[in-house]
């Protein structure tokens, strides 16, 4: 977080509500595209990404000075995805054939139709890939992978030590490492494309 930042941070902690207002503008597009990469519809990204600036505002007396901003903020935000991700019965995450067109920050070519199906297939097959892990393995991907946590981060998120979540994430990996292996020799051969992790 920058100076100038900081400062904004401590205004907005003293009751400035004109401060929170310019924290929500600095976030709100990072926000907004980790909700997006987490829960994969604009319509709910853009719900949760407004859940987590109420969620911050209700709790700024609570936040502590000497940690950032930023990871504070992506923990609130990643913490409500995981938890909107679990009532999904079962999870999907769902590719619209244009999914950027509600956010300017999300704008880039598309596949194409036949592209848009294997790309949809691939997201409904890895996040039922996801549902088998355990829900601590689960957490850590997705707190890493899609919420762009380090592993200090996640450490001080979870309450578990930086080698636990080194750990974690490693099994994690080899779980899914051996189910998309199994799932390729299922489909002799067509691997998952690499965007579904995207």
């Amino acid at each position: 977080m920058q100076m100038n930042d900081a400062t904004i941070v401590r205004r907005a902690c003293r009751g400035d509500e004109a401060a929170f207002v310019e924290l929500v503008e600095l976030y709100q597009s990072p926000i907004y595209r980790l909700c997006y990469r987490m829960l994969g519809e604009s319509i709910e990204a853009e719900d949760a990404a407004q859940e987590t600036f109420l969620r911050a505002y209700r709790h700024l007396a609570g936040y502590q000075p000497e940690r950032s901003f930023r990871t504070w903020l992506f923990a609130i935000a990643t913490h409500y995805c995981i938890d909107c991700l679990r009532r999904r019965r079962p999870m999907p995450l769902p590719l619209e054939s244009e999914p950027a067109s509600r956010h300017p920050s999300l704008i880039e070519a598309g596949p194409g139709p036949e592209g848009t199906a294997l790309l949809k297939e691939d997201h409904v097959e890895f996040q039922s890939l996801l549902a088998r892990l355990s829900p601590k393995d689960r957490d850590v991907i997705l707190m890493h992978y899609w919420g762009a946590l380090s592993y200090d981060e996640i450490a001080r998120t979870t309450g578990a030590s930086t080698e636990a979540i080194k750990s974690r994430l490693h099994r994690a990996r080899a779980s899914l490492a051996k189910m998309l292996v199994e799932r390729a020799h299922a489909l002799k051969g067509r691997p998952i494309d690499a965007r579904a992790y995207a």
